[in-house]
């Protein structure tokens, strides 16, 4: 598999292409329900990625700001780091290469901008990571596994999950979706929780960004490695003071 810095995902693989003719089976589609969805055990609704902090902040004072607010972080933030980074992940489980999995899982480890969004990544990591090994009921983690579990310092949430989608039997353009899907459910559920909105209010939120997932997934999937970015400094201020917020309903 070709991991020249430049190259996009469809350039490292033919097996892209030879996925998009292949229906979604059954099984797959419910394990991808499953991974996308706030009940599964990895602790994700606990965290708010700077959400909660910008409501102190008064930046979110009602539906509208949190529509904008969350549009920013999906285009400007998921779209061009951990959705690509996941993306690369899969491919590289799917084709057992260790080594690019080691450097995607580097890179999303470094690319953290506050010790909070970093704590996050890792515990949300490990939690799938040990939710893989305990449903599989066994005393000793396949070779995959051992794999993840050795990543350093951690494994990390994107390429965790990108692990289990890739086991799910799953083509790659509809574990993405899953994944990004999933993002979005957790943030509108800490929207709701924090601003507050009303659950009404949430799903009109949630409809707002479904209609930009699947571009976004597309033009993720051609992104090149020099391309990938994680580049927001105003939500890194915002997870930083939220570190230090005096009252919150969310981790830190």
């Amino acid at each position: 598999m070709t991991t020249t810095t430049g190259t996009t995902i469809t350039d490292t693989t033919t097996r892209t292409s030879t996925e998009a003719a292949q229906p979604l089976g059954p099984g797959a589609l419910i394990e991808l329900i499953r991974l996308a969805s706030p009940a599964l055990p990895v602790g994700g609704f606990s965290y708010s990625e700077g959400l909660e902090a910008a409501v102190d902040a008064g930046l979110l004072a009602d539906e509208a700001a949190v529509v904008r607010w969350l549009l920013d972080q999906l285009h400007l933030g998921l779209a061009r780091s951990d959705l690509p980074a996941a993306a690369q992940a899969f491919i590289a489980w799917r084709a057992g290469d260790v080594a690019r999995v080691t450097a995607l899982n580097a890179w999303v480890t470094q690319t953290r901008e506050s010790r909070e969004l970093l704590a996050q990544s890792q515990q949300m990591g490990r939690s799938l990571l040990e939710w893989m090994r305990r449903r599989r009921a066994v005393e000793h983690a396949d070779a995959e596994l051992q794999a993840a579990a050795a990543l350093e310092p951690a494994p990390t949430w994107p390429v965790a999950f990108a692990l289990a989608a890739a086991r799910s039997g799953a083509p790659l353009r509809e574990a993405m979706l899953a994944f990004t899907a999933g993002w979005c459910d957790n943030m509108v559920a800490a929207a709701i929780k924090a601003v507050p909105l009303g659950q009404v209010a949430g799903q009109r939120v949630l409809d707002a960004l479904a209609a930009h997932i699947p571009a976004l997934v597309d033009a993720a999937l051609q992104l090149p490695d020099d391309a990938r970015q994680a580049f927001a400094p105003m939500l890194a201020v915002l997870s930083a003071r939220h570190e230090m917020q005096y009252s919150r309903l969310f981790r830190s």
